[in-house]
């Protein structure tokens, strides 16, 4: 049964939701756990019964998670509760590598960690988290239910979306026997979203090249594979553990799409094929199929509903970007649909959401497609091929790969003359105590002062969520003072004590609405 509810600016009522969110994956339950953290009331539809997939316990159920990613955790103190980085070997690693470490790949080509040079990046301080960590779906999933739960957040499981219909007040959504109504609809359910066919997104972009296998397989002979993933003239291979293998076979999707089921002895052709081997598969135990048709929305939002993660793009899962995208959309949209739905959104914050995540995942669509373009097996791919890896054996070419891999890169063209501005945050280290990211556990805006400035302080009290902190920093890279949004992001930095403030102050009220003057109402937009 439902319990009664109460927003921000609502009486309590039991019938509807501030948001409900489409999914229970990843991207779902870090979106529930942004929006309960400020204080929304969310239901979350999932159409598995149960969280526990085969798949995801697998050791191919292990992702990448990028600097971006882990810093999100970080700030949100969910970090500490990941455990499996901590005891997990790099799939990626190649026997007899030595001390030269891989710490990422792009299309299979390594890139090793004595060759990146890390003094290009002078806004990653001593104290920032990692760059990169290994975690498993089911383990991340577990976590953000815990948290996503504890602040709240309704999680129904077996309940399929079948339809849904929206006016300019709420959106209604029907399961197969029960419906529920929210303010705002979130899709977050996947390549297949059946909020985003519903609500007539389009959805454009490539067809694949190749159709993709992840297997658990007995195997007889094991020893004629080699370990780590291998880029062949017949496509590619990776074996992370004996009995678990990845291929890509370079059929433009035809297995995938055929809709023929998946033998033993069609996994074992492949894997001979590939391979160059004659290795024996004596049992298939679990498999799935898979390519690399990428696709995004040409719309993240219709009216009150919005979509996120793999919802909103899909390409090639090469390099776990897909994850990474996906909570990096949810930290976007978090804070700035809360502050809609409490009345507290600036003109523009919710457009906000596609203008910023729009371009970010067309970069990783395209990253991901030249990816596939170098794993080929034809002569051009394979020519191209030798030259990226050249260029990654590189000092440079190391570096501005592990860069774009690790999103160390990313930024938002927020404007404003100072170059950390659109950029994540460094992770600064206050003398006195504490880090930037524990100052954003509780999901609120920063303004950071390191010279204590008076009027710092009384221009942050104009606005809502926007906390002020004063302290030294042990690096402060010649800043006086700097602004940050809820998601991590700077939104204004300034090199010396400010004489004038007007520049702090327009960057504080394009993000945050002042507390002494009435919110603007959200433009609700189309309703196709």
């Amino acid at each position: 049964m439902k319990t009664t509810l109460q927003t921000a600016n609502s009486a309590p009522n039991p019938s509807v939701y501030d948001v409900i969110i489409a999914g229970a994956g990843p991207v779902g339950l870090f979106l529930a756990c942004e929006l309960g953290l400020a204080g929304c009331s969310v239901l979350v539809l999932e159409k598995a019964e149960s969280p526990l997939s085969p798949l995801k316990q697998l050791p191919f159920g292990v992702r990448g998670l990028n600097a971006l990613s882990v810093e999100a955790l970080h700030r949100r103190g969910l970090l500490p509760e990941l455990e499996l980085h901590k005891r997990l070997k790099n799939p990626h690693q190649n026997a007899g590598q030595g001390a030269r470490r891989q710490v990422g790949h792009f299309a299979g080509i390594p890139f090793h960690e004595g060759d990146i040079d890390q003094s290009q990046w002078p806004y990653r301080l001593p104290s920032s988290p990692e760059t990169s960590l290994m975690s498993e779906l089911a383990e991340l999933e577990t976590v953000l239910t815990r948290r996503a739960e504890a602040l709240g957040a309704s999680i129904r499981r077996g309940l399929a979306i079948t339809d849904f219909q929206q006016n300019a007040d709420a959106v209604t959504v029907q399961t197969d026997g029960e419906s529920f109504t929210g303010k705002w609809l979130v899709g977050c359910d996947g390549g297949r979203s059946v909020v985003r066919k519903l609500g007539g997104f389009e959805f454009a972009g490539t067809e694949p090249e190749f159709t993709g296998y992840t297997t658990q397989v007995d195997i007889a002979d094991t020893e004629k594979l080699r370990p780590g993933r291998n880029v062949t003239a017949a496509g590619m291979y990776l074996q992370s553990q004996p009995g678990y293998v990845i291929m890509q076979d370079f059929d433009g999707g035809a297995f995938h799409t055929s809709g023929q089921p998946l033998t033993r002895e069609h996994v074992q052709a492949v894997l001979r094929r590939i391979s160059g081997t004659d290795v024996t598969i004596t049992a298939l135990h679990l498999a799935t199929t898979w390519t690399d048709r990428a696709r995004q929305a040409t719309a993240y939002r219709q009216g009150r509903v919005l979509l996120a993660g793999d919802a909103a793009h899909i390409h090639s899962p090469l390099g776990g970007q897909g994850l990474n995208l996906g909570l990096g959309d949810a930290m976007n949209l978090g804070w700035k649909l809360a502050a809609t739905i409490h009345g507290q959104a600036p003109a523009g914050l919710l457009d906000s959401y596609f203008t910023e995540r729009h371009p970010i995942g067309a970069q990783v669509l395209n990253w991901s497609r030249a990816q596939v373009a170098l794993m080929s097996p034809s002569p051009q791919g394979r020519a191209l091929h030798a030259i990226v890896r050249d260029l990654m054996e590189t000092r440079d070419g190391a570096t501005y790969f592990a860069g774009r891999v690790w999103g160390i890169g990313t930024h938002y063209p927020l404007g404003g003359p100072h170059p950390l501005a659109g950029h994540s945050a460094p992770n600064f280290a206050l003398e006195d105590g504490g880090t930037l990211g524990d100052f954003l556990h509780d999901g609120k805006g920063l303004l950071l002062d390191f010279t204590g400035n008076p009027a710092l302080a009384a221009l942050a009290s104009e606005f809502d969520h926007l906390k002020y902190v004063s302290g030294r920093a042990k690096e402060e890279l010649g800043l006086s003072a700097v602004l940050i949004r809820p998601d991590g992001f700077v939104a204004w930095a300034a090199d010396a004590a400010p004489a004038d403030s007007n520049g702090l102050r327009q960057a504080a009220a394009r993000w945050f609405a002042g507390n002494h003057a009435p919110a603007s109402s959200p433009v609700l937009g189309s309703f196709a």
